[in-house]
């Protein structure tokens, strides 16, 4: 008789008795567990600079002694698709901070016939909370009282942008070298972003449009999803966790790529462009705070801002944003 496959994935960097019981009630579900484990090098594109604090094979060996886990797979990919498309699994499941459809692999398991389940979260553990527990305050903590707040928060920002130059050089020239490959092949670039984040959506495409620096002769292709007027007309018809994702739906085609902006990577409107952008085949960069795992995990690229302060990250995605114009501006003057 065939064996009923369940099958979960996460980072599994702090084991903690949380985690230890999303894997047994997960097990309940069929004959075997497996468990698609993030490698590494994933790992630090959803978590950032230090992360993680186990190597993959130390996270492989603890899983592999829990009675419920039958198999544990390791990926490099930032999401789970193309294992959960290998494996095949008659059940799915993930911790209740996701909903269904926010799920990689969702639709695959149920066209098949098969379950997704997203359990609830055991009260009081997360792996956050643990992590931040053992650290001493650095420079995500607010500015306390006590200190001129200019000269406190010009320090802030110049150990965060220390940060940057030291951790995330890597993640911006592989962003910004996915956008230059989009504008190449003749791809838009959507942008979507709330908030705050939705000013700094505007900046990208007026910094796009604009040309930046450099005179070109042909402009990238931007299609804003920021748009007041736009904005109301969806949200009336469709509702405010659709308002990004029925734009995406209607103007993104196979190869373009989103630009995603949410300073806690949890955004349900935001997180619902991308997963219609990833089911119209295109590309999505991330761009996100610290603690926005969510984010970076559905997207192809990301920048995890190294702070919880949604003035230091969005100080972070505007230097960014100047970067990548940067970038696409050398690219384009090389070409001609």
């Amino acid at each position: 008789m065939k064996k009923k496959k369940v099958f979960t994935n996460g980072c599994f960097d702090v084991i903690h008795p949380g985690h230890v019981e999303l894997l047994r009630r997960a097990r309940e579900f069929g004959d075997e567990l497996i468990v698609g484990l993030n490698s590494d090098i994933s790992v630090r594109a959803i978590k950032g600079n230090g992360r993680p604090y186990f190597s993959q094979e130390d996270r492989r060996s603890i899983l592999l002694g829990l009675d419920s886990v039958d198999e544990v797979l390791i990926f490099d990919e930032p999401t789970p698709e193309r294992l959960i498309q290998n494996i095949a699994p008659d059940v799915l499941v993930k911790g209740g901070d996701w909903k269904i459809e926010e799920i990689i692999g969702a639709d695959f398991v149920m066209e098949r016939g098969g379950e997704v389940h997203s359990l609830p979260l055991v009260n009081g553990y997360s792996s956050t909370k643990v992590i931040e527990a053992l650290q001493d305050p650095d420079v995500t903590s607010i500015v306390e009282g006590g200190r001129d707040i200019v000269t406190a928060s010009l320090d802030e920002h110049l150990q965060t942008f220390q940060v940057v130059l030291k951790s995330l050089r890597t993640e911006i020239r592989k962003s910004g070298e996915l956008l230059v490959d989009t504008f190449r092949s003749g791809g838009k670039v959507l942008v979507c972003g709330n908030g705050g984040s939705a000013a700094d959506a505007q900046h990208i495409a007026a910094e796009f449009v604009g040309r930046y620096e450099t005179e070109r002769d042909s402009l990238p292709a931007i299609a804003l999803t920021t748009d007041t007027s736009a904005l109301t007309a969806i949200g009336n018809d469709y509702g405010f966790e659709r308002i990004f994702a029925r734009q995406v739906e209607s103007l993104a085609h196979k190869g373009d790529c989103l630009i995603a902006i949410s300073t806690s990577g949890n955004s349900p409107n935001v997180i619902a462009a991308v997963m219609e952008a990833r089911r119209k085949g295109c590309r999505v960069l991330g761009l996100t705070g610290g603690g926005g795992k969510k984010l970076a995990s559905l997207s192809d690229a990301s920048i995890l801002a190294p702070s919880s302060r949604t003035a230091r990250i969005q100080e972070v995605h505007l230097a960014i944003i100047h970067i990548w114009c940067e970038m696409v501006d050398a690219a384009f003057a090389a070409s001609e």
